[in-house]
């Protein structure tokens, strides 16, 4: 059984699904799960760390199928970048930021460009640079997004009208087949999906994190810049993270301004997270954690969630 798209075609893998780049947890072995499943693995290279991709990568290049590497654009340089393509990705993915400074070698290397947009304005740069791919992440996703960004559901054929012929994938709120099946629906060539790939076997995560992510509900995640800040992270404020409920969010909720002036918070919060008082690191979860209740192997997951969007367009189809 295959769902065939644009996107499926062109990366020339049996369903249009993908797993988001997700920094800290979509490793090597993750992404070669969900390809050897028959979707497209791409690595959550953040920061293109060297040593990181040189552990990483080899694990995800064994695989026989397609395979890529995604960036936080606005953290890297062309050194990353080059140090990826000379892995010979299938494409390279690039999220919040500029991504005209890496396109054309992208390009050039002969990998396909996937960006990643969260308003109209990014999408249409994104077509300018001759991105082979486009995602439109809506803010039901888990992690970081635009401080103004908007939900799926309208966003992403807005996204698929104005880019057209471009293949587009949704983000943001998809667990599960069903979600696949209406990203289709919305004219989407297939979805990117992250929270609910780190509840399996090989997410390179916490077991505490993934406790966490089985026991969330919708209504226990928020979008805020407290935990960036409390981190001492370098992520820019224009894009706060959707992350499960965390006492500092309580506690500095409203006082953003207030936190980043404190010099002593970022010590403050090593030493409870040193204590177990607060968690290692944030949950990052999107709104459709609720669907998330087991923890199979990606490989697996990608061929149920592939099954369960047939299904679904079958059965809409015939009513």
């Amino acid at each position: 059984m295959t769902l065939s798209t644009a996107f499926t075609e062109m990366l020339g893998v049996r369903h249009p699904i993908a797993l988001a780049p997700m920094g800290g947890s979509a490793g090597g072995a993750l992404a070669a799960a969900v390809s050897r499943g028959g979707g497209f693995g791409i690595l959550g290279g953040a920061y293109g760390d060297p040593e990181w991709l040189a552990r990483e990568v080899p694990v995800v290049a064994s695989t026989e199928g397609p395979w890529g590497i995604g960036f936080l654009t606005w953290g890297i340089d062309l050194a990353a970048v080059e140090l990826a393509l000379s892995y010979g990705p299938s494409a390279v993915m690039l999220s919040f930021g500029d991504p005209s400074p890496y396109a054309a070698h992208v390009r050039r290397a002969g990998a396909l460009l996937i960006v990643q947009v969260t308003n109209l304005e990014e999408a249409k740069q994104a077509v300018d640079l001759g991105a082979d791919v486009i995602v439109a992440q809506g803010i039901e996703s888990g992690g970081h997004g635009a401080v103004r960004g908007r939900s799926t559901l309208p966003f992403v054929p807005a996204v698929v009208d104005l880019v057209a012929p471009v293949p587009v994938l949704a983000a943001g709120g998809i667990a599960d087949g069903r979600g696949v099946a209406a990203a289709l629906v919305l004219g989407a060539a297939g979805a990117l999906v992250g929270t609910r790939f780190q509840a399996t076997t090989e997410a390179l995560i916490d077991p505490s994190i993934s406790q966490a992510i089985l026991e969330g509900r919708g209504q226990d995640t928020e979008r805020s810049t407290v935990l960036d800040i409390a981190r001492g992270s370098r992520w820019p404020s224009k894009y706060p993270a959707r992350t499960l409920r965390h006492p500092y969010l309580d506690r500095w909720r409203g006082r953003e301004a207030e936190l980043a002036a404190d010099p002593q918070v970022r010590q403050a919060y090593q030493d409870d997270v040193a204590r177990g008082a607060v968690p290692p690191l944030p949950v990052w979860a999107g709104e459709a954690v609720d669907l998330i209740d087991d923890l199979p192997s990606a490989e697996d997951l990608v061929t149920a969630m592939a099954t369960q969007a047939q299904d679904a367009l079958t059965r809409a189809g015939s009513n």
